[in-house]
């Protein structure tokens, strides 16, 4: 690590990797700026209570004075301002990934937790994990740097002298000038591959793309590492066949190294047995639902036991983890009726989430309000997926594709086709171009015990606060 107190300036400092580095890096006693070009929570909360200056918009105004590093975020790209001036002077600049690898992860034991789903779940579970190991054995206190403000932490990252940093292993791209993966900078010691699909349309050309990135992920852990994988999946099998390292698969089959079994919810938790090697290892209970996050926390268990933590404070931890900001988080209830915000960015993802709260709302009436907004959402290919995983709700609420003018036609997701296919098949469904009008839609038709799942990975215009606004209004 470097020990010289520096000037580090982010810029795209507010997406959930950067905000994290900057709080480790403020940490290391480094003078922390950052920029971009809108700032929203959790992480603008985050920064704001750090202390961390945050500059909007863009400009090259905001590396005056010149820092003496620039860690430029994958969503800028040549034409920033920040990037040209960046270019023109020389000035010194990282990637995210790089710096990370460089200043957190040499000379430690990193754990890489990556899949298309459940990453940052997945890896706050585990982090949460090892942080109620160390009450009873100091030496497992981590170091971690999540995707997403883990709620038993009230973070997204930790740093601490120890030797375990566990992180969120990305598949996005790295910056505009190392198109490879962010999680190849990571070297993995021990790591967890949750799901492999089809994701990040816009970088990614098929599936086969990205199966090929995981499969150079693999092939980075050592001999005498662990690799815990998902076996419910072709696409995981094919990524890990060729792996040098200890190999234990997680899921439902019969012959999985760890097996869920009698899955099942009541009384406000969730509880399934844990089998290994055909024996009873241990029965867990958890306050999340879903079944994704059974198979989430059992991956947990499975790497962190396989590093030595007690099994004992592996189910304790899995007994009092909360949860993940934005990830099947209630915001707000009024008039009996539930704000839900889900972090939604798949189709797949969305499916889970619309399961796990049917499981967990039974006789409510579910609204899914989505906004296309991430890059694989915003495109049609999986256009069909998306009709079927919206199906399981009630009642369905789409928003205009953000940014669309920047996806080509062609290849653009169109709401409308959406909305009659559902509507064809039998599930209501609308379409309202930004959230004031689904605010307005959606507010009168509300009564007590619906659910209202609120799905995008961004700040939906302002509709967290909005609609529970409108229904107060309405209360009064």
């Amino acid at each position: 690590m470097s020990t010289s107190r520096k000037h580090i300036h982010l810029s795209g400092i507010c997406g959930t990797a950067m905000a994290s580095i900057a709080g480790l890096l403020q940490l290391q006693g480094h003078r922390i700026t950052g920029s971009d070009k809108a700032a929203y929570p959790p992480m603008s909360d985050l920064l704001r209570s750090l202390g961390i200056p945050v500059m909007e918009p863009y400009s090259e105004a905001n590396l005056d004075p010149t820092p003496d590093l620039v860690v430029i975020g994958n969503a800028l790209s040549r034409g920033n301002p920040e990037v040209e001036r960046v270019l023109d002077e020389r000035i010194p600049f990282a990637s995210m990934a790089a710096l990370v690898h460089d200043e957190f992860l040499k000379g430690r034991e990193s754990l890489v937790v990556a899949g298309t789903h459940g990453k940052t779940t997945t890896t706050s579970m585990l982090a949460w994990i090892y942080q109620v190991a160390s009450h009873d054995h100091p030496e497992f206190e981590p170091s971690f740097l999540i995707g997403g403000v883990a709620e038993n932490f009230g973070t997204s990252f930790q740093l601490r002298p120890t030797r375990t940093f566990i992180i969120e292993g990305d598949e996005y791209d790295t910056a505009f000038f190392d198109k490879g993966p962010k999680f190849l900078h990571y070297f993995p010691d021990g790591l967890i591959l949750t799901h492999v699909e089809f994701d990040h349309a816009d970088i990614y050309a098929d599936l086969e793309a990205v199966k090929t990135a995981f499969k150079r992920l693999v092939n980075l852990v050592p001999r005498r590492g662990l690799l815990v994988a998902f076996d419910g999946s072709e696409n995981v099998t094919e990524c890990i066949s060729k792996a040098f390292c200890r190999v234990e698969r997680y899921g439902f089959k019969a012959e999985s190294d760890w097996q869920v079994r009698n899955l099942r919810y009541a009384d406000g938790h969730m509880r399934w047995e844990i089998w290994r090697g055909g024996e009873l290892w241990s029965d867990v209970a958890m306050q999340l639902a879903g079944e994704h996050n059974a198979l989430n926390a059992t991956a947990a268990a499975a790497l962190a036991f396989g590093q030595g933590v007690p099994k004992d404070a592996i189910r304790s931890a899995l007994a009092s983890f909360k949860s993940v900001k934005r990830r099947l988080e209630v915001r707000d209830v009024i008039r009996g009726i539930t704000i839900i915000d889900d972090f939604a960015h798949h189709p797949t993802a969305i499916r889970e989430t619309l399961r796990a709260l049917r499981s967990v709302y039974r006789k409510s009436r579910i609204w899914a309000v989505l906004e296309p907004r991430s890059n694989t959402l915003r495109r049609k290919v999986l256009e069909n997926d998306l009709v079927e995983s919206l199906r399981l709700a009630d009642r369905v609420i789409l928003a205009g594709v953000y940014q669309q003018q920047r996806v080509p036609d062609a290849e653009r997701l169109h709401p409308e086709d959406v909305v009659d296919a559902l509507n064809a098949g039998g599930t209501p469904a609308e379409l309202h171009p930004d959230a004031a009008e689904i605010v307005a839609s959606i507010a009168p038709k509300l009564v007590e015990s619906d659910v209202v799942a609120i799905l995008s990975n961004g700040g939906f215009d302002g509709i967290y606060e909005k609609l529970p606004a409108r229904l107060r209004e309405r209360q009064g």
